[in-house]
């Protein structure tokens, strides 16, 4: 059974950093893509940043420069290093893994979902 848990979230003040991490079970990074969403209250879920298996990246143009997905696969821990954190970057924040090795910043590109970290930014 694959399970994904996230950790990591928290509250910060603008400008301030966290990294979010997700641990995998049941799954092996190696072999898909990974991915980060996030969804804030009364807005859709959006794709943050994913990881695809050759080690590729894509980023959301709204935290492109900011933002860094990366993963240990060794422990089978996806990370997402979020700095210069902004207001508008509030939101659950979710790991996924995808359907395949390749993917793009859509839900439909992914299998399995985390149950999520709040990221709580202050002004």
């Amino acid at each position: 059974q694959v399970q994904l848990v996230e950790s990591g979230g928290g509250s910060v003040q603008a400008g301030g950093s966290l990294r979010l991490s997700c641990a995998a079970s049941g799954y092996t990074y190696t072999s898909a893509c990974m991915g980060w969403f996030r969804q804030a209250p009364g807005k859709e879920r959006e794709g943050v940043a994913a990881i695809d298996a050759d080690g590729s990246t894509t980023y959301a143009d709204s935290v492109k420069g900011r933002f860094t997905i990366s993963q240990d696969n060794a422990k089978n821990t996806l990370y997402l290093q979020m700095n210069s954190l902004k207001p508008e970057d509030t939101a659950m924040y979710y790991c996924a893994a995808g359907k395949g090795g390749y993917c793009y910043l859509s839900s439909a590109d992914f299998r399995y979902w985390g149950q999520g970290t709040q990221v709580t930014v202050s002004s």
